[in-house]
Parts: C-alpha cells; sequence; structure tokens
C-alpha cells in the first residue's frame, strides 16, 4: 500500500478487499472498519486500514453512538430536538454521565461539576480520556427553586432547616453541590425533610416544588420561570458539553452546533432566565 493517498474512497476499499462496495458500507456502518466520515462523505485512513488488514480483519474501536448522557438542561433539551439533530439523550447527572462516556456508550456528556477552582476541569483532566474535547455550552444560575409562598423566606441553605427538600439522584452534579452547601451551613440532611422522590432532571426538580412535593428543590432560574415558581440565586455554574473527537464531525452534532448560531436558538436563551450563552462552542479543555 505505497504511493496512495492518505484516504482510500469506498470503490477503492472494495478493490483492496476484493469486496463488493456495499460490503464495506455494512463493515463502517458496523464499525467493523476503520473510516471517517468528512463533510458526509465515507472515508478509510489508508495506514489504519493498512494495520487492519495485517491483524487479520480484527474490530476497529467502535464509534461511540449517537448519544447525549450526563447532566440535564433545559435549553440543550430544546435545542436537540428544535435542531432535527437526530441525537438521543440519556439524563443520569454529571458524574454518571461520565462513567457512560468513558465506557464508549455516548458520544457525548453534560457535565457541571464543581471543583476547587472552577468548573469541569480538574475532574475531567483526572479521568485518563483520549480523543475527546469539553466545549462551553452556558454559564447558569443556580440556587434554590421555592414554592410562591416562601419567596423572601428563604435566601439560602442554612434557612432550609427543617423544610421539605426534594434532592436529585446519586452522581448528579446538582446533589453533590447541594451536599457541599449543606456541609458549609453547618448542616446535615437530617436537618431537613427529605421528599419521598428523587428529581432526575432541572424540569424534574422544579415540578415536584410546583406540584407541591417539597418546599424546595436545587435548581436554576430557567426551571423556576418556567413553573412560575419562586427562585432563591446562590451561584453561577458553567455547563459544559464534553464530546467525542470523532463524533463532534459527525452530522448529528454539526447539525446541532450549527443550530446554536441561529436566531431562534439566540432568542429562546435570551428568554430563559439565568443563561450566558456568550462563549458556547469554545473549547475548554482537550485531552492529550
Amino acid at each position: 500500500m505505497t504511493d496512495q493517498p492518505l484516504y482510500l474512497t469506498t470503490r477503492e476499499v472494495a478493490e483492496l478487499l476484493r469486496v463488493k462496495e456495499r460490503k464495506v458500507y455494512d463493515l463502517a456502518a458496523a464499525g467493523e472498519i476503520p473510516h471517517r466520515r468528512i463533510t458526509g462523505k465515507l472515508l478509510f485512513p489508508a495506514g489504519e486500514i493498512e494495520t487492519w488488514i495485517a491483524g487479520g480483519g480484527e474490530p476497529a474501536d467502535r464509534a461511540a453512538p449517537d448519544v447525549l448522557t450526563g447532566s440535564h438542561d433545559p435549553l440543550l433539551d430544546w435545542a436537540i430536538l428544535e435542531s432535527g439533530s437526530g441525537l438521543a439523550t440519556r439524563w443520569n447527572g454529571s458524574l454518571n454521565g461520565l462513567d457512560v462516556f468513558a465506557a464508549g456508550e455516548a458520544a457525548a456528556a453534560g457535565l457541571h461539576v464543581r471543583d476547587d477552582d472552577g468548573w469541569n476541569l480538574r475532574t475531567v483532566g483526572a479521568r485518563g480520556l483520549s480523543n475527546c474535547v469539553l466545549i462551553a455550552w452556558a454559564t447558569r444560575s443556580r440556587g434554590l427553586i421555592l414554592a410562591p409562598a416562601l419567596a423572601g423566606d428563604i435566601r439560602g441553605i442554612a434557612d432550609l432547616r427543617g423544610r421539605r427538600v426534594v434532592l436529585r439522584q446519586p452522581g448528579a452534579g446538582a446533589a453533590a453541590l447541594f451536599d457541599a452547601l449543606l456541609t458549609k451551613a453547618g448542616m446535615t440532611r437530617d436537618d431537613i425533610i427529605v421528599a419521598q422522590s428523587l428529581a432526575r432532571t432541572e424540569t424534574d426538580a422544579a415540578a415536584a416544588v410546583s406540584a407541591g412535593e417539597a418546599d424546595a428543590a436545587m435548581g436554576i432560574a430557567a426551571s423556576a420561570r418556567q413553573y412560575h415558581l419562586a427562585f432563591a440565586p446562590l451561584l453561577e455554574e458553567r455547563f459544559d458539553l464534553l464530546i467525542d473527537r470523532r463524533a463532534y464531525f459527525t452530522p448529528s452534532f454539526q447539525r446541532l452546533l450549527a443550530f446554536t448560531r441561529t436566531d431562534a436558538f439566540r432568542s429562546k436563551a435570551a428568554n430563559m432566565d439565568g443563561y450566558d450563552v456568550g462563549e458556547l462552542g469554545s473549547v475548554r479543555w482537550l485531552s492529550p
């Protein structure tokens, strides 16, 4: 395989393997042959194909599925559907999502994990990940979503003593943050009344308070506004997207990212309380 271009076409690979082009497409779809999809065209890295053939046709690293996991974000959730990206979602919390991403079971993960000196960077860097990039999505106003009758009565974590609070699921960034803020206030979960069910998304947290299941929940300003609830801001947090480098260039993610540059997206973000998307798309971290 000398004197040939860096990338081979489907026809060239078929001729090399002495199979029909349809078979090459099938191998690529199953992730069983090294390939790239660039501007919608299927191409095959010549060097990787040579290694793949020399290895007896062992399966190549499977591409991560078009799934976005991790923490829930209402603006992101809306954009995924509105853009027609085709991405599936698996909202299971920042830390759980990071595990799913690291296992190759999702192409991206939404994260808002508080580090000692910021958000997400130390947590992601400590995982030893490769072939991925962390990009900014939004800065969000994080605080306490409150029943309207409690507006003004609860201004911080210490005011939750004896109140009914709906918690987030273990592995969620909001759950870890809430426990840290409780500790800082000199409190434990024994000082609050824990609601029976868990809130697994930002929307679930607001819905639980709206339904009278709890007096308060850790949440974001946008969700409080959606359900016409009171809100006590506590801090500004970064919500980032950790994306597999190969998946970043797939039609699904490119369609989503292109949509974030439209007037429709900017208008939606401006109308949702507590969002700043001024840095959306900027690279926050690159894997080694």
